[in-house]
């Protein structure tokens, strides 16, 4: 999918991403990452066994972060280690190709996690934090642009994969499942991307904000109605009379 593509600037090797973080300060707490490599086609073709790192924070984890994840500070006082270790792991998780790699995660607030976790560590690894920083990619905001729900809405990580057939390889809010969920929805969306074709022209065809003429051509052919040129012109006629 050209598109998507040009967001992986020429890599192959795509590492799934998935922090969870404390209720108010939002500071990382569990790292999961899911490294793949793809073909040519950008289809996955080998994949790594799933990193789970559990992270000291600074605060509490939260109540209801705890509800959610299972995550308590009791836990991470004992399995947790230092923001800058689990970045280093990051890394040698990663191998050779961790500067050649896209680091993907679903929705924007994992980074905003990662800039909380930098904001309370005065000796984080910079350059491995700027690797992540430079070649991230947000998933969700690529495909909620092509797939939403009948109010507009975009989807959350489980019902993409449901719509794609993705079966969930655990539970969900485990930093490594949901990475691995990810890149199976990644790699089910490149393979299937009919289904993004039908799903956008139920997209267009509920959006409201083309301009008269437009809207008319797009919602009849969205349909899988045929608009000639001079029903295209009738059309902004109309609109302009």
């Amino acid at each position: 999918m050209k598109k998507f593509e040009r967001l992986l600037k020429g890599h192959k090797s795509l590492v799934f991403l998935d922090f969870e973080g404390t209720q108010f300060s939002h500071e990382m707490i569990a790292l999961g990452a899911f490294q793949a490599t793809t073909d040519s086609r950008g289809f996955i073709k080998k994949t790594k066994k799933p990193l789970k790192i559990y992270v000291k924070a600074h605060n509490r984890v939260g109540k209801i972060v705890t509800e959610l994840t299972g995550i308590t500070d009791e836990m991470l006082k004992e399995k947790g280690v230092t923001f800058f270790t689990a970045m280093q792991e990051l890394k040698k998780y990663c191998g050779l190709s961790f500067k050649k790699s896209s680091f993907i995660t679903f929705g924007s607030h994992d980074m905003k996690i990662l800039n909380s976790s930098i904001s309370y560590s005065f000796d984080y690894p910079k350059e491995i934090v700027q690797v992540v920083q430079q070649n991230f990619i947000d998933f969700n905001s690529f495909i909620s642009e092509f797939m939403r729900d009948d109010r507009g809405n975009p989807l959350s990580l489980i019902k993409y994969c449901d719509a794609f057939g993705v079966k969930e390889v655990g539970i969900a809010h485990d930093p490594a499942v949901d990475a691995e969920n990810l890149a199976w929805l990644y790699d089910a969306t490149m393979r299937k991307s009919s289904i993004l074709v039908d799903e956008y022209k139920k997209v267009l065809k509920n959006f409201n904000h083309f301009p008269a003429p437009v809207d008319t051509v797009i919602k009849k052919l969205a349909i899988g109605e045929n608009v000639t040129y001079d029903e295209f012109e009738e059309a902004i006629k109309k609109y302009l009379a």
